[in-house]
């Protein structure tokens, strides 16, 4: 029985940032006849590796000067920062129903800082009780702390929990922690990876959780 919905952030409620997409497709489109689908493919297999980097910071407290200086460099290219997010569609309603009947919570590799940020942006702080974020953990998705911590701090046995998200790391993450996991593909993820990725369900967004558990 699911009692807890945990959420990944970028491609799953809030909108991908098709500004980086946009930016990159004309730069790749010597390489491939479908630059987009490249530069997604691209990011998909940059991930995990990119999230070991994020962890090995860490280690050595140095994660904090890398995301500083992400923010700069987002401003100075004209991308979306803090206090200006788009959401997915249809999740803001979605999120607000599903809090009246589930535990919620965030479990993504952005800051502490982005993760409120959003959440305060669309009115929805009171609807998560936890927020798991790349300062709360040791290790990032595909491991399973993230998933774990979420489980604990909601006082839900992962066994009751979903772990949704656009990527084969959420989906990993999810599965490796002994949760429930289902994939959306409003993000980066494709539903070839996903699947194989172990996910139970996938859905075209993360709008259409609402049919899975708002019966």
């Amino acid at each position: 029985t699911i009692r807890a919905i945990l959420f990944d952030l970028d491609g799953t409620l809030i909108d991908t940032d098709d500004a980086i997409i946009n930016a990159w497709t004309e730069r790749l489109r010597w390489l491939s006849p479908n630059p987009r689908r490249l530069l997604r493919r691209l990011i998909m297999a940059s991930e995990t590796p990119t999230n070991a980097f994020i962890t090995l910071l860490d280690v050595l407290h140095l994660d904090d000067d890398l995301f500083s200086l992400n923010d700069r460099l987002r401003r100075l290219r004209g991308l979306r920062t803090p206090a200006n997010f788009l959401a997915v569609d249809g999740v803001v309603d979605l999120v607000r129903t599903l809090a009246t009947r589930y535990a919620l919570a965030v479990v993504t590799t952005r800051s502490r800082r982005d993760t409120h940020a959003f959440l305060a942006q669309y009115h929805l702080d009171d609807c998560f009780g936890a927020t798991i974020t790349h300062e709360d953990t040791l290790r990032l998705k595909p491991h399973p702390e993230p998933v774990h911590r979420a489980a604990e701090a909601l006082q839900v046995p992962v066994a009751n929990c979903l772990m949704i998200g656009d990527t084969t790391v959420d989906i990993l993450a999810g599965k490796r922690a002994g949760a429930t996991a289902v994939g959306v593909l409003c993000g980066f993820g494709e539903r070839a990876e996903l699947e194989k990725a172990g996910a139970d369900a996938i859905l075209e967004t993360t709008a259409e959780l609402g049919k899975l558990l708002l019966i």
